[in-house]
């Protein structure tokens, strides 16, 4: 990206706004960035630390294999999931609210005993799933936000802030060598005019 600039003290001016407002963001968008980093890290390790729970879990119900088969199935249903937003390093993300279940009613003197630790069990289950699920949109969200922010800091720091210091460069170096031009003209035109006094008053 070229950086337009003209050769006069108001672009000059200019320059040096966008360069202080560009070195003033870097070290904020820089912090943001590896805080961004962390969050990513954090999110991800933790959704698959629910994953193996949940791996875990099934193991661990996997006696009740042959059980699951006189299980009523539509017994339980997960009606719906709440969500609720929480900012994390500035970054609008998903956290994992209630789950909300619906539980056909079921005569317990009629149904095998194991049938309420069934439920219980299913609503273990679906939690860390969906709570896995929700860990991992965050992940998404927050590492799209990293790259973004990873791209500003390289804008900044490669491209822009090198950019308007060269314009400044420039600018100050020709401001200089026309100040210096018209200095040396202005002798010029003096020494000639004495010469030409001089001249005059011989004659």
């Amino acid at each position: 990206m070229a950086i337009k600039f003209q050769y006069n003290k108001t672009s000059l001016t200019e320059m040096g706004k966008q360069l202080k407002v560009r070195q003033r963001a870097l070290p904020t968008l820089q912090n943001k960035e590896s805080a961004l980093r962390l969050e990513v890290r954090k999110a991800k390790a933790d959704s698959e630390r629910l994953l193996s729970e949940l791996e875990e879990a099934l193991q661990r119900y996997d006696y009740l294999a042959a059980l699951w088969n006189e299980f009523e199935p539509g017994l339980i249903a997960i009606t719906d999931v709440d969500l609720y937003t929480k900012k994390v390093a500035g970054v609008k993300t998903p956290a994992l609210g209630e789950i909300h279940y619906e539980i056909k009613p079921f005569n317990a003197f009629v149904k095998p005993a194991w049938y309420a630790d069934g439920v219980a069990i299913l609503k273990e289950l679906s939690r860390l799933g969906i709570e896995s699920e929700v860990y991992l949109e965050k992940a998404r969200i927050l590492d799209y936000q990293r790259k973004k922010t990873t791209q500003k800091v390289n804008l900044y720091e490669k491209v822009q802030i090198p950019g308007y210091r060269e314009a400044i460069r420039k600018i100050k170096r020709y401001m200089e060598d026309e100040e210096n031009l018209s200095k040396a003209s202005s002798k010029i035109v003096k020494n000639r005019h004495a010469e030409e006094e001089e001249a005059s008053e011989q004659v």
